[in-house]
């Protein structure tokens, strides 16, 4: 009882100090005027929160097909067979380029320039190429994610499938597999709120998302008011995910300490 009331006083009297700083400024006026204006903020949800609408939808498409891509991935480099060795290799070339470059820079040379080429049969839509930026490069660190999971499996799970018959493909998929996604799960989790929050890069190449919306309320008032608006949307968006990634971090590793144990 005493610590959490200590815990308590020493965030209010924290928090507190810092709020009487900001607001004490003498710039503060201005900046409340600019940044959190009430009635901008009121006047800019409705196309900030459409706009929203479009990262939730991107978002949700664009980590299905990580996840999924992300798998194929890991699987192809875990593979030992000897005739899998040009696939292992054209995987790793895969994982360094696509963590090498930025994100941002793939969404740009995607978003951009793709439909510029207007090659037929694919879409023209800057929508649709910055996605495929999106997970490509995302993927890359996913499969690392999965791969580190399945090297995380004891050997000895490998050899047991093998006595039993079971070919390696059979071995990935009945005894590798499902620890492995278990175990990954957590380190996923922080993947989801990350991509969550980069999906906004779309906004540069013209994707009506918040961002974009929100700019375009603030090009045609001069007023700041609808990013923080934006910023507010992505954190209702983040943090019960964020709280959730704690949650089963710290679980899993009461799970391990109790195996451990």
């Amino acid at each position: 009882m005493i610590p959490t009331a200590i815990g308590g006083i020493s965030v209010t009297v924290v928090f507190g100090l810092m709020a009487w700083v900001v607001t004490s400024a003498a710039q503060w006026p201005r900046i409340k005027l600019q940044f959190f204006n009430i009635d901008a903020m009121i006047a800019a949800f409705p196309r900030v929160l459409q706009g929203f609408w479009v990262n939730m939808q991107v978002w949700l498409t664009v980590l299905a097909c990580v996840l999924v891509w992300a798998l194929v991935l890991a699987v192809v480099r875990s593979l030992r067979a000897p005739w899998f060795a040009p696939f292992r290799l054209m995987v790793v070339i895969y994982i360094d380029i696509f963590r090498g470059v930025p994100a941002l820079l793939l969404v740009l040379l995607f978003g951009f320039g793709i439909p510029a080429l207007n090659l037929p049969g694919l879409p023209n839509s800057g929508l649709f190429w910055g996605a495929v930026a999106m997970v490509l490069s995302y993927a890359a660190y996913v499969a690392e994610i999965y791969r580190s999971g399945i090297d995380a499996v004891h050997e000895g799970q490998r050899a047991a499938a093998k006595s039993l018959g079971l070919s390696e493909w059979q071995t990935l998929r009945y005894a590798i597999l499902p620890q492995a996604l278990r175990n990954v799960v957590p380190a996923l989790m922080n993947i989801v709120v990350a991509l969550q929050k980069d999906v906004a890069l779309l906004s540069v190449i013209g994707v009506r998302d918040a961002v974009r919306e929100a700019q375009i309320y603030t090009a045609t008032t001069f007023n700041y008011s609808s990013l923080i608006v934006a910023a507010g949307l992505f954190l209702l968006a983040t943090i019960p995910m964020a709280r959730l990634a704690d949650y089963l971090t710290r679980r899993d590793r009461e799970r391990r300490l109790q195996i451990a144990g």
